[in-house]
C-alpha cells in the first residue's frame, strides 16, 4: 500500500512530460521562424538578382 501512495505522489514523470511539451513547442516555434526567415530571404535574393540582371542589359 505504501508503494502505491508513494507512486500517487510521485511527480517526476509529470515534470518530464512538462519539460518535454516545452520542448517541442519550442522546435515548432523555430521551425516557423526559420521557414519564414527562409522564405523572406529568398523573395530579397530574387528582388536583388532581377535588378542586377535588369540593369546590366
Amino acid at each position: 500500500m505504501s508503494f502505491l501512495n508513494s507512486f500517487a505522489r510521485d511527480e517526476r514523470g509529470a515534470t518530464a512530460i512538462e519539460y518535454g511539451l516545452i520542448a517541442a513547442l519550442i522546435a515548432v516555434v523555430i521551425i516557423a521562424g526559420a521557414s519564414s526567415l527562409g522564405k523572406n530571404v529568398g523573395t530579397t535574393f530574387n528582388k536583388i538578382a532581377s535588378n542586377v540582371a535588369g540593369s546590366s542589359s
